[in-house]
């Protein structure tokens, strides 16, 4: 085993291909729409007639999926390359800390959206005492932000990963 290695087992080699990177935004993508159809459907249920409480879902929970949503955005449209240009030389000085700021940001966000999901969860139905049916949207509320947050994940991943037909010139 070479000494420069830093993990002891191989990354597989189907996970250059063109095919899975597709299956990995494809997924994200899936992802990301499951978690608004888990918050949508808590909205609509909120609001019908089953709903047996005064509690209903407003603009206040959904804030942490538009901060989520947010977060997801900035991470993902910063490119892997980017992080480490000041070593390369990459585009002028300064563009890696640039990037990395940016990329905080990004992680900030997505990790106040879920913060601000839990924080609805207690003190709009744990704190009350609400029961679990109506309890339900609280945990939808907290699904859904994990869900764009796994997302933001796939998509990062897959994103960045080289596929055979992907190579890099340097001057």
């Amino acid at each position: 085993m070479s000494e420069e290695r830093l993990w002891k087992f191989r990354k597989p080699e189907w996970m250059n291909s063109a095919t899975a990177r597709s299956s990995g935004v494809y997924g994200a993508g899936a992802l990301f729409s499951l978690a608004f159809f888990v918050l949508l459907d808590a909205a609509v249920w909120s609001h019908s007639a089953k709903n047996g409480s005064t509690i209903h879902i407003t603009f206040i929970d959904w804030l942490p999926l538009i901060f989520s949503s947010l977060g997801m955005l900035i991470i993902n449209s910063i490119e892997k390359t980017r992080l480490s240009a000041d070593s390369f030389s990459y585009s002028g000085s300064g563009v890696a800390w640039k990037a990395r700021v940016v990329l905080f940001l990004g992680f900030a966000s997505l990790a106040g959206g879920m913060a601000g999901g839990v924080t609805v969860l207690v003190l709009k139905y744990v704190v009350p005492s609400a029961p679990w049916p109506t309890m339900y949207m609280g945990v939808a509320n907290l699904v859904a932000n994990g869900l764009v947050m796994l997302s933001s994940v796939v998509l990062w991943i897959s994103q960045n990963m080289e596929d055979e037909y992907s190579y890099n010139l340097a001057l």
